[in-house]
Formats: structure tokens, C-alpha cells, sequence
């Protein structure tokens, strides 16, 4: 019984570890933001934080729309319908441009809500120059975003993984540059840091295009495509697809910017911890994320086909696998939860000492509840994936948002504001949002999937 699951690990990881290379660039953006910056002071650490929090708030509403390209290009690969791809791929990318145009617009009309945000004024001063940049840099991500759900969809999972790492190798360079003023560059501090992300964003979609139009598969689907010839029925398809799941994404990555904002009311030093544990938390995420995104895959390559038997085992061994790798990483998270902090932080700097000492201690405490979450993360993740394969969207909008807004905003608000637990009682919040989504949704795939099997049983 349970080689019938794990037989499929190899091809399972052979296709997750592009993706989750590819998801973990982006996040060693933030990372090496954080790194860099984290060596100017605990101010401009938390000033990218908070400018950050914004853009989090957009990517996942172009993120998570731009995922519904991918069951939709994986069912069509199924099928072997090429002119279906093609369709679901052009109105997936017009849809994703407009939605990172309007996606821009929105951060910047947003912008000046940081100072009614009771933030500390010299960590709202320090993030609007560094939001400008980073903000236009929203656009290409998003439209990076629909070839790579493209790619992924056609199961060419590593295209999108190249494209990141050239981007980070751009990030960094660029970032050494502009942020300390090495090779003659001026000294711009975090504004350095935008300039590294805006112009690898832009590096990583041109980089991705060509290498799609080099490749054979995925050429046909990538030249020659008829921008404003649409059909209406089509546009409604993705939307009806990309809006809820875009809404998925947003739930939950707003609960944990709405964590950046709280603990911003506790201070600039909560605040710096608070990035520090959520910068480490967000790269074990992006692995899940990765088996997501073949859950998704997978999930849509057998709705093709409609065998959901097979449908049902395929996701089931990814749940498996994905789930022995969470509990890798809470234990690494347990072990080095004292140490890890102090990659983030300068100690060399008296006149920072103090502040490094309480950040680096708060931090650890956090890191100790993120090691707990490891587990009913993964496993949220992965299901919304499997149903987003399956083209199921609705109901788990709806579960996110009861986990996310009913269950876990309250919890973190009062213990964090209202009890002596400070910034480890909004990681208890995030911590039961996530294991009440985690719970639902593997339930809601459980017998979506059955029922389905059941009933193409009966039918043969």
C-alpha cells in the first residue's frame, strides 16, 4: 500500500525541485535584501520590511491570479489539445498584464497609508524611496509570472528555475553595488537594493521568453500570439479561475503582513525580528509551495485524462512526500532556532549592539512557533494546489478566509496587542490560521476526490 505512494517520489521531486529552486530565487531576493540591508541597521531592515509588506500584498494577488493558468495549460497538455493550451496561455498573459498594470497603480495610490499606520516615522521615511522602485518592479514580475505558470503547466519546470538564478546573480551584483557604492556605483543604501530588484525582474522574464522560443514544445505557444483577439468566454474562464485563487493567496499573505504591521506598533526591534523569522519561514514555504505547484500538475494532467483514481494516488504521495520534508524542517527550525537569527544581524557595531541583542532573542522565540507550523503549512499549501488542479476554487477562498480572518486574525491581534506574549502571540495566530486552513482543505480535496472516483467508477 504504501509503495503505491512512494514509487511516485522520484518523478514527484524530478519535477518539484525545479519549481521549488525557481520559488526559492524569488524568495532569496528577499533574502539577500535583508542580508545586505540588515548590515546598514535595524531601521532600514525594518523599513524594507514595511515597504515589502505593501508589495506582498500585490504579488499575491498577481501570483495567485497567474495560477490559474497552469491546471488549465496541464488539463490541455492532458488532452493534447495544442490550440486549447495556446487559447488558455494568451488570455491567461493578457489577463496577468493588466493586472500588474493595475497592480502598480494600486501600491502607489497606497503608498501614503504608511503614515497612518503608527509605524515608527524613521522606518516609514527610510521604505517610501525603496517602495517606488520596487513597486514599478511588480509589473514584469507579474507578467514573469504568466510564462512561468506556462511553463510549469507543459511540465517544463526548470525553464522558470534558470530564469530566477540569473536574476539573483544580477540582484546580488547589482545590489553590492548600489547599496554600499563598490565599482563606482553611488552609495544609496535600501534605494540600492530596489535597483537590483527592479532590474533582475525585468532580466528574469526576457531571459525566460527566449528560452521558451528556443525550446520546441513550448515555441508554438510563445511566437505569434494574437494579443487582442479574444474570446469572452475564454477571459471568463481564467478569470473565474485566477480571481478566486488570487484571493486564496491574498488572505494569507495579508495575515502575515498584517503580523509585519503589528508587530511594527511594538516597535522597530519586534519589527526586525518579526522580517527575520518571516524571511527564514517564507523559504521552507517555497518548498511546499513547490509540491504545490506539482500537485497542481499532476492533479490537472489526470483531470484530463479522467482517471481519478489515479488522480487521488498521485496526490496522496505528494501530501506524503511533502509532508516528511516539513518535518525536516521544523527540526532544523527547533535545533538552530538561537543561531539562525544572527545571519540577519551585525553584532560588530556598538553603537547596534543592544538593539541586535533583542532582535536576535525575539526572533528565536518566533522561530520556535514557525517550527511548529512547518507541518499544517505544507499540508494547506499542497491541497490548495490538488484542488486548484482539479479547478476547484470556490469553497477554498472561502476556507482561507475563515482560517486566515476568522480564526487566526483575532487570535494574534489580542495576544499580540493585549497579553504579555507580544510577538510570539501573533505567531500563534499565524500558527492556528494555518492548521485550521490546513485541516479544511485536505478534507475538501478527501472527498471532492473520492466522489469524482466514485463516480467515473460507476460510470465504467
Amino acid at each position: 500500500m504504501l509503495t503505491s505512494y512512494t514509487k511516485e517520489f522520484s518523478y514527484n521531486l524530478k519535477l518539484a525541485s525545479p519549481v521549488i529552486l525557481g520559488m526559492l530565487g524569488h524568495t532569496t531576493v528577499a533574502f539577500i535584501d535583508n542580508i545586505m540591508v540588515g548590515q546598514l541597521g535595524t531601521a532600514e531592515l525594518a523599513a524594507v520590511s514595511l515597504g515589502n509588506s505593501f508589495m506582498f500584498i500585490a504579488m499575491s494577488l498577481g501570483i495567485g491570479f497567474s495560477t490559474a493558468i497552469t491546471p488549465l495549460i496541464a488539463e490541455a497538455d492532458g488532452e493534447n489539445n495544442f490550440e486549447k493550451g495556446k487559447s488558455s496561455f494568451k488570455h491567461g498573459l493578457f489577463l496577468c498584464t493588466l493586472f500588474g498594470i493595475a497592480l502598480v497603480a494600486m501600491v502607489f495610490i497606497a503608498k501614503p497609508l504608511m503614515y497612518y499606520m503608527k509605524q515608527p516615522t524613521e522606518v516609514v521615511d527610510l521604505a517610501m524611496p525603496y517602495l517606488n522602485l520596487v513597486a514599478v518592479s511588480l509589473f514584469p514580475l507579474i507578467v514573469f509570472q504568466a510564462f512561468k505558470q506556462f511553463s510549469d503547466g507543459l511540465s517544463l519546470t526548470k525553464y522558470p528555475m534558470y530564469a530566477t538564478i540569473i536574476a539573483n546573480l544580477f540582484n546580488v551584483v547589482l545590489n553590492y553595488m548600489f547599496i554600499f557604492g563598490k565599482w563606482g556605483a553611488p552609495e544609496w543604501g535600501i534605494v540600492g537594493a530596489a535597483i537590483g530588484t527592479l532590474v533582475s525582474r525585468v532580466v528574469m522574464v526576457l531571459f525566460l521568453w527566449y528560452v521558451l522560443y528556443r525550446k520546441k514544445k513550448s515555441k508554438p505557444f510563445v511566437t505569434h500570439i494574437k494579443f487582442f483577439k479574444l474570446s469572452k468566454a475564454m477571459l471568463k474562464k481564467v478569470f473565474d479561475l485566477g480571481f478566486p485563487s488570487a484571493l486564496q493567496m491574498f488572505f494569507e499573505v495579508a495575515i502575515f503582513t498584517a503580523a509585519i504591521w503589528l508587530s511594527g506598533t511594538l516597535g522597530k526591534n519586534p519589527q526586525a525580528a518579526n522580517q527575520i523569522a518571516l524571511n527564514l519561514s517564507s523559504m521552507t514555504f517555497m518548498v511546499a509551495m513547490g509540491f504545490g505547484v506539482v500537485a497542481m500538475i499532476r492533479v490537472g494532467n489526470q483531470k484530463g485524462l479522467q482517471r481519478f483514481g489515479e488522480l487521488r494516488r498521485i496526490a496522496f504521495s505528494i501530501f506524503l512526500l511533502s509532508t516528511l520534508m516539513a518535518v525536516v524542517f521544523a527540526i532544523v527550525f527547533w535545533v538552530f532556532h538561537q543561531s539562525l537569527p544572527d545571519l540577519y544581524l551585525n553584532y560588530d557595531n556598538p553603537l547596534e549592539l543592544l538593539d541586535n541583542t533583542e532582535v536576535a532573542t525575539t526572533a528565536a522565540t518566533l522561530l520556535l512557533v514557525a517550527a511548529v507550523f512547518q507541518i499544517s503549512d505544507t499540508i494547506q499549501v499542497v491541497a490548495l494546489g490538488a484542488l486548484r488542479g482539479m479547478q476547484d476554487v470556490k469553497i477554498p477562498t472561502i476556507v482561507t478566509f475563515i482560517a486566515y480572518w476568522v480564526v487566526g486574525f483575532p487570535i494574534m491581534y489580542y495576544l499580540g496587542l493585549f497579553t504579555e506574549y507580544g510577538s510570539m502571540g501573533i505567531w500563534i495566530g499565524l500558527l492556528a490560521g494555518l492548521t485550521v486552513s490546513g485541516v479544511l482543505l485536505f478534507l475538501r480535496f478527501h472527498f471532492l476526490s473520492k466522489k469524482l472516483a466514485l463516480t467515473n467508477a460507476t460510470r465504467e
